[in-house]
């Protein structure tokens, strides 16, 4: 049946009633599994041997002294949101007067963000991408950047060497929001369906950032159709928050049109991916840590979903 299902897919996109675009899904005969089989471009989402996301386990992470502090711009961006069938994506206007460039961490070039991405699930136990200690948050904000310093935009860096950058927030449910994160939640509703889209005014990305220098750090993918593997992930090491009314609304969203809504808009989490003996780094120094009284990321994981609280660090 699934076999019957992929044929007419593929005929359908053949004879130009749709795009690739338009089908991949999160879920069925079009979902992460037949990704790299139903596109040709997208072999690496099923032959790839450095993809996105993975679980961070506590007692693999290398500290590595030579990172650096990342550094987010302080300019305020424009854009818009979309609602893709897919995800809820931020566009960033890249005709503004100001770019917001990221560099220092890991990176060895200047990176230009152009993108974002909100995975989230349809209850408090799913949701994020990445997990951590095989623990999931609710929800994960994803922020991609293309190497400014070596390529034109995104469509050229996704393909190439140390091209994209991509910093991952987790989403915490918690009673203070973030501020800027308002800013996106507030416009929910005006993209409940398919193919809507609003506009997104005077959003400060580095005051999105949490309140911490520490972060996790490897080489991987987009987590998205092509599953291009030329991605430096940034993890940071304190979510975001978001209330449960926001979530409410978030949740509601739809993967169809008005006519045709379809199922809910979320979970839209790509399946964790091995990590094939690839290494992931950090800046936090577990032995100075442990030295100041706080916890040790070799035996207890402190962070996680359910049990996070303002002040914890890893």
């Amino acid at each position: 049946m699934r076999r019957v299902g992929l044929l007419l897919l593929l005929a359908l996109v053949h004879e130009g009633r749709t795009s690739w675009e338009e089908w991949w899904t999160y879920d069925g005969i079009s979902g992460p599994g037949f990704w790299g089989l139903i596109n040709p471009q997208w072999g690496l989402c099923s032959k790839g041997r450095r993809q996105s996301p993975v679980n961070i386990e506590a007692d693999k992470l290398l500290f590595d002294p030579r990172l650096r502090p990342l550094h987010v711009d302080k300019h305020k961006i424009s854009g818009s949101l979309h609602n893709t069938g897919q995800s809820l994506m931020l566009r960033v206007d890249q005709d503004s007067k100001h770019h917001v460039n990221i560099s220092g961490g890991p990176l060895a070039y200047r990176y230009q963000l152009q993108e974002g991405y909100i995975h989230y699930g349809t209850h408090d136990g799913q949701g994020s991408e990445h997990r951590v200690g095989g623990q999931a948050f609710p929800g994960e904000l994803q922020l991609y950047g293309f190497n400014a310093e070596l390529y034109h935009n995104m469509s050229e860096a996704q393909h190439k060497s140390q091209g994209i950058v991509a910093i991952s927030l987790m989403l915490q449910i918690g009673e203070t929001p973030n501020p800027e994160l308002r800013l996106i939640t507030s416009v929910f509703n005006k993209v409940h369906h398919r193919g809507q889209t609003t506009p997104i005014r005077h959003l400060s990305v580095r005051a999105l950032l949490p309140d911490t220098n520490h972060y996790m750090t490897y080489e991987g993918s987009t987590t998205h159709p092509g599953c291009w593997e030329t991605t430096v992930w940034i993890l940071l090491n304190k979510p975001i928050y978001i209330t449960r009314q926001e979530l409410y609304s978030l949740r509601k969203l739809m993967q169809g049109s008005p006519e045709t809504p379809k199922a809910p808009l979320g979970n839209n989490a790509r399946p964790l991916q091995p990590l094939h003996h690839r290494t992931v780094r950090t800046n936090i120094d577990f032995f100075r840590e442990q030295g100041k009284n706080c916890p040790s990321m070799y035996r207890d994981m402190h962070y996680q979903a359910t049990t996070w609280a303002d002040n914890e660090i890893l």
